[in-house]
C-alpha cells in the first residue's frame, strides 16, 4: 500500500488482479490511472490484492457478525478516506477474479460498508454514500461482445449489487477487449486514456 502527499482528494485504486508477479495489462493500466491522479493533485492509495494475505470468508455467522481480518484494517481505513474508488481486473468466466471478490466481502461487511434496520430488517442502508467508482476490466473478447452478447453481467454485478448497495455512486466502467490481439499503439491509448483519467479523479 503506498500513498502521496499534499493532495486535494484521496482516490483508491484497488488492483485486483490475483497474480503476484505484476505485468499484465491490467497493471499498466492500473499504473497509469495512479501516475495521472498524483500528477492531478490527488492523494493516491494504491492497494494491491495479491499481494495482501487475508482468509477467506466460509459461513453466514462470520460473515454477519464476525470481525474483519486485521491483514485488512489499512484497506478498510483507505476506503473510508477514499472519495473515489478504482478498481482494476481481469474478466475471469465472465466476472470478477476469486480472490477480488473475497476481499471485497471481507472489507464490505454490515456495519461498515451497510446496516441493516432493527431486528435485521428491512432493506439494508448503505453506509459508504458520497463516494464514486470506476471499473476497469480487462478481457480477451471483444468488449462489443461482453457488452451484447453477455449483457456486462459480470461487472453489472459488481456495479450494482456490491458497490451500488453500500452506496458508492455513480460508478463508470471501462472495458478493455481482446488484450492479447491490442497492437502497441491501442495498447498506449488505453494507458493515455487512463492517466487522463485519473487526473480529473473520474
Amino acid at each position: 500500500m503506498s500513498a502521496t502527499e499534499d493532495a486535494v482528494g484521496t482516490i483508491l485504486v484497488i488492483q485486483g488482479h490475483p497474480d503476484p508477479g505484476g505485468g499484465h495489462l491490467c497493471h499498466a493500466l492500473a499504473q497509469a490511472y495512479a501516475d495521472g491522479a498524483r500528477a492531478g493533485g490527488h492523494r493516491v492509495i494504491v492497494i494491491d490484492v495479491a499481494q495482501l494475505d487475508f482468509p477467506l470468508l466460509r459461513s453466514q455467522a462470520d460473515f454477519l457478525g464476525g470481525m474483519a481480518p486485521p491483514e485488512l484494517a489499512e484497506a478498510r481505513g483507505a476506503l473510508l478516506e477514499a472519495r473515489h474508488v478504482a478498481i482494476f481486473f481481469p474478466l475471469w468466466l465472465g466476472t470478477l477474479p476469486a480472490l477480488l471478490k473475497g476481499f471485497l466481502e471481507q472489507i464490505l461487511r454490515p456495519g461498515f460498508a451497510y446496516a441493516y434496520g432493527a431486528g435485521g430488517k428491512g432493506f439494508p442502508q448503505p453506509l459508504l454514500k458520497g463516494r464514486t467508482a470506476r471499473i476497469v476490466v480487462t478481457m480477451g473478447m471483444p468488449a462489443l461482445a461482453f457488452r451484447l452478447w453477455f449483457l456486462s453481467a459480470g461487472v453489472a454485478i459488481l456495479k450494482r449489487n456490491i458497490l451500488g448497495l453500500v452506496g458508492i455512486a455513480p460508478v463508470r466502467t471501462s472495458l478493455v477487449g481482446g488484450v492479447e490481439r491490442l497492437s502497441e499503439g491501442a495498447r498506449a491509448r488505453w494507458i493515455s486514456a487512463m492517466r487522463a483519467l485519473g487526473a480529473e479523479g473520474r
